[in-house]
């Protein structure tokens, strides 16, 4: 498999995963709250953001250059290390906004 077919893999998985991200979002806080199964779909869906963020810098580093990139991955490795320190305000947060500025970028970057 050549890089670039790679990368263009690794952004679709991205796109898939930030859509799964934003349905759950659509939800509410609401919902959030009170279903025990959304927090812990958030943090997954936080680790797999991560995960394709690291490896999309690693693979073209001028191309995912922007500083997003790097905070999907430290947020990543935050909630994976650090899950038991995970606050409910600031997930609900990264992934109903920084997932949605996220999107924008990856929007950008697929042209």
């Amino acid at each position: 498999m050549r890089p670039s077919d790679r990368v263009d893999r690794w952004l679709g998985d991205l796109a898939a995963t930030l859509d799964t991200a934003a349905a759950l979002v659509a939800r509410g806080r609401d919902a959030f709250d009170r279903d025990a199964a959304i927090p812990l779909a958030f943090e997954a869906l936080s680790n797999r953001v991560g995960d394709l963020a690291k490896r999309l810098v690693a693979a073209d580093p001028a191309r995912f250059s922007d500083p997003i990139w790097s905070q999907a991955a430290r947020n990543r490795d935050f909630v994976v290390h650090h899950y038991d320190r995970v606050d409910a305000d600031a997930l609900w947060v990264t992934v109903d906004r920084s997932f949605a500025e996220l999107r924008a970028v990856l929007d950008r970057v697929r042209g």
